[in-house]
């Protein structure tokens, strides 16, 4: 595969990797380890880093309306949804620095509310290395409005993991290929180094 990421112009977006969740993800231990190893070779590399989690402030619950699935995943969690949950707070395993973007929202998508397009624009950003969970919410959301939005995508596919393997699978071969590229973290060092011989 040839892959080539300018490392000023490329953010990697981890999302939803948050304990309340995590507890959900298959070989969970593993999974963590890739995306730190990402982490670790787009930091290396002069790249960005932005994260993304999910929790509510206290008004952010009567924004949901009654009729939204959300809504009932919303009062299912209850408190342990909250912003300021320990739950929903970055996992301990991938703790952001200082310098990296850090966006908090309502929904499941990383865009519709939060300002992190207006961080991406600000600094340059228009090439997006993705690695969520899960591969059929956050993923699939923000790939979507992502490529509306005019990103360049790569979906670290062994970065990403979901519930179900059969349906990250597909998501990942038949569905998230048409917008992004599918790469692995180990294609990650090549391509951050491609243009810089």
């Amino acid at each position: 595969m040839s892959l080539t990421l300018d490392p000023a112009r490329t953010a990697l977006l981890v999302m939803d990797y948050q304990p309340l969740l995590v507890t959900r993800i298959p070989d969970a231990a593993a999974q963590l380890g890739r995306v730190r190893t990402a982490l670790d070779v787009v930091r290396r590399h002069g790249g960005h880093v932005g994260y993304v989690r999910v929790g509510f402030a206290d008004e952010d619950y009567p924004r949901v309306p009654e009729h939204s699935r959300f809504a009932a995943t919303a009062r299912q969690l209850g408190p342990a949804l909250h912003a300021d949950a320990p739950g929903t707070q970055v996992h301990g395993d991938l703790a952001p620095r200082e310098e990296d973007m850090l966006v908090r929202k309502s929904r499941v998508g990383a865009f519709s509310t939060t300002d992190l397009d207006a961080h991406l624009r600000h600094r340059g950003i228009d090439t997006l290395a993705l690695a969520g969970f899960s591969t059929s919410g956050v993923v699939l959301s923000t790939v979507r409005e992502a490529a509306d939005r005019d990103y360049r995508l790569v979906v670290l596919a062994d970065g990403c993991a979901d519930p179900d393997p059969e349906v990250h699978a597909f998501l990942v071969n038949r569905i998230l290929s048409t917008q992004a590229t599918i790469a692995t973290v180990a294609d990650l060092e090549p391509a951050l180094t491609a243009d810089r011989g």
